[in-house]
């Protein structure tokens, strides 16, 4: 009795997610949010304050990778510097 009970309630939750995904969506016209960006100094905020975010996570990703380039590009020369047989033959 439990199971079916939870097949009804599955296929009544099935039904409904299927009715709103075949729902039609109003199209959003291109430019409501940059609009509303100028238009609600509230929004305004928030919104750049997220752009802010955003970019100081770029910039810091980029200056970690970077750091490591140069780690690695510094250890590669240790390397040949303590292994002296090596760049002998180099030369």
């Amino acid at each position: 009795m439990n199971r079916s009970h939870s097949l009804t309630g599955l296929r009544e939750r099935l039904t409904r997610l299927a009715h709103a995904l075949a729902r039609p969506r109003r199209p959003v016209p291109p430019f409501d949010e940059l609009v509303r960006i100028e238009t609600d100094p509230v929004y305004r905020a928030l919104f750049f304050a997220q752009l802010d975010a955003a970019l100081d996570e770029r910039h810091a990703a980029a200056q970690t990778a970077a750091v490591a380039e140069i780690e690695a590009a510094a250890e590669r020369l240790r390397a040949l510097i303590r292994s002296p047989g090596d760049h002998e033959r180099a030369a």
